[in-house]
């Protein structure tokens, strides 16, 4: 009751003040038909009070998000369910979820009744244009009676979050280098073939079937010597975001940032789904294994939440790197880089891995004078012949250069002469 009267409108206090003075004047004036005026004018705001701090005990909430997951730019559906579970009906409900300001203003729906344990669903869509968690809710329901007397907020405490993933563009197939290294389940080879002199072995154990024993081998050491099982292979690949605030550019949706978040998703994506066993390392720190079921939502995730770090260095993401380093392929997305940390890139190329490199320069997401243009495009192809020279496969990336083009140069025999011959020039260029 207390918390109803709190909830008094405007309306409300109107008629408590002319109820009091209603009394007063028929005090004065001596009119019992005053009175009973004044006695009506202050039970009907009493009587709302009473009627709608009731009722605000006796709804439930549910919220459902579908999807819960949206790339940047699609919509998710958030639908509310309200139940009265008094034996009361209830007056308007006026129902308001709280959105952060990325998914829009927010939204407001009317239910005029809900009736005795009654239930009632409403549903509205949200979008972002920008990746990103976000919370929704809490939902505020605010309760009238039917004369607008009265009126109670309420907020359920409840949230959910809809995950806004970077946009992932499907790729064309192609036969990557170095896709197959460690231990794993059986795929075709990709490497030599080796010969029969070359066949590992072991000591013979008791059991061995007797057409495993490898004769050469056996004459070799002196002791009889069986030829091991295979070991099957696999598919390995790690997917390197370079978050180093000073090697990208640009403003929101558009900045070079988020065009290697959306490659690197949608790369990561295209590779999962070839079979590949597959890691996800930032220059954050993020550190994820797809291998296993759902592995795929949760790098999607942490490419969701991902943001550029101001202190970030290629040195410690190097060590990142190189910390569960067991061969395979590398796919990096670096922004603009420096000669001195291209040499260090190298040294990734260690224990048989195939690093390919997708280099943006992050300068052309900006608009320079011709000047600065010609000594950052000179910096861009220095570092991109630095880090070619070290044995990586180096593809350029500007301004507007869709990924779905560019992916086939990551192919064997991709990268020709034409690009060395191209970074060349563009040193010789700014040499002179």
């Amino acid at each position: 009751m207390r918390d109803g009267l709190r909830g008094l409108t405007t309306r409300g206090r109107s008629f408590l003040a002319a109820a009091v003075a209603a009394a007063v004047s028929a005090g004065i004036l001596g009119e019992k038909d005053l009175l009973r005026v004044a006695v009506l004018l202050a039970v009907l705001p009493l009587l709302a009070a009473a009627y709608v701090g009731r009722s605000r005990y006796k709804l439930a909430c549910n919220r459902s998000l579908e999807p819960h997951r949206v790339p940047v730019g699609a919509s998710s559906r958030v639908v509310l369910r309200l139940q009265n579970l008094s034996r009361l009906p209830t007056g308007t409900l006026l129902l308001e979820d709280r959105l952060p300001y990325a998914l829009g203003s927010r939204p407001r729906v009317v239910l005029e009744r809900l009736g005795a344990h009654q239930a009632s669903s409403v549903a509205y869509t949200v979008r972002a244009d920008v990746r990103g968690r976000y919370e929704v809710g809490p939902l505020v329901v605010r309760m009238t009676d039917p004369f607008g007397l009265c009126e109670l907020s309420r907020a359920f405490p409840s949230t959910d979050h809809l995950t806004v993933i970077p946009q992932v563009t499907p790729l064309p197939t192609v036969r990557l280098p170095g896709e197959y290294a460690g231990s794993g389940d059986s795929r075709a080879r990709s490497v030599a073939v080796h010969g029969e002199d070359d066949a590992a072995t072991r000591e013979y154990r008791v059991g061995d079937d007797l057409r495993r024993v490898h004769w050469k081998s056996t004459a070799r050491t002196g002791e009889l010597m069986v030829r091991r099982e295979e070991q099957p292979w696999e598919s390995r690949a790690t997917v390197v975001l370079d978050t180093r605030a000073f090697g990208h550019r640009g403003d929101g949706p558009t900045a070079s940032f988020e065009w290697a978040v959306s490659a690197a998703a949608s790369i990561a994506v295209h590779l999962r789904q070839a079979g590949y066993k597959l890691r996800l390392v930032t220059g954050s720190g993020a550190d994820v294994d797809a291998t296993e079921g759902g592995g795929e939502g949760l790098l999607l995730d942490h490419l969701a939440e991902v943001r550029l770090d101001q202190r970030g260095e290629i040195t410690t993401l190097v060590q990142r790197v190189r910390q569960r380093a067991d061969g395979g392929l590398i796919i990096a997305l670096f922004g603009s880089l420096s000669m001195a940390e291209a040499e260090l890139l190298g040294g990734l190329r260690g224990n048989g891995a195939t690093c390919v490199g997708f280099v943006l320069d992050s300068s052309t997401w900006l608009n320079l004078p011709q000047k600065a243009r010609a000594e950052a495009e000179h910096a861009h192809g220095a570092a991109a012949l630095a880090l070619l020279q070290s044995g990586w496969r180096v593809i350029g990336v500007d301004h507007g250069g869709r990924l779905p083009v560019l992916w086939p140069q990551a192919a064997r025999g991709s990268q020709g002469f034409a690009l060395r011959a191209a970074l060349a020039e563009t040193v010789a260029g700014g040499v002179r």
